[in-house]
């Protein structure tokens, strides 16, 4: 059973192509994710997108290092599965549905069995605004991105 099982949603001022070409923009993640030190895509699918992407986060106690494996459904889905790492498990999944050519609902699916011990407190934190937070620093560097586009 999933220690944290969460979505998330959220209108986004920026169209759904470009949400989807944002999320997988993962050299410009430590930009703009505030938990993430240090990110590595290790290899690609034939189509370019990322396959497996390292990540390290600052989870204030700890730096936490983990391998995410991708699957893409261009240009409304993605999926993500654990590969290895100090985590147990993490299984998600963004999904982008246009509302007009400028809008896009924005929906983060997430399910992490830490394989850890946290501090009830912390855990309780991380539960309540993780996946929120993550979702709205995305949301942010996709409209910045649609206000550049604009211009």
């Amino acid at each position: 059973m999933a220690d944290v099982q969460q979505s998330f949603s959220t209108l986004i001022e920026a169209p759904a192509d470009l949400c989807y070409a944002a999320i997988a923009d993962f050299d410009a993640y430590p930009s703009w994710s505030s938990p993430i030190t240090r990110i590595a895509v290790l290899d690609r699918h034939p189509d370019g997108f990322a396959r497996r992407v390292e990540f390290s986060l600052d989870m204030k106690l700890r730096i936490v290092r983990y391998v995410l494996e991708y699957t893409w459904s261009p240009p409304h889905r993605l999926a993500w599965t654990y590969a290895e790492g100090d985590l147990e498990n993490i299984v998600g999944s963004y999904a982008f549905d246009p509302l007009d050519a400028r809008r896009t609902n924005a929906t983060c699916s997430q399910a992490v069995v830490l394989g850890l011990w946290v501090p009830g407190i912390v855990r309780r934190a991380l539960e309540a605004t993780a996946l929120r937070q993550s979702v709205l620093e995305f949301k942010a560097e996709a409209e910045r991105r649609a206000a550049g586009r604009r211009v």
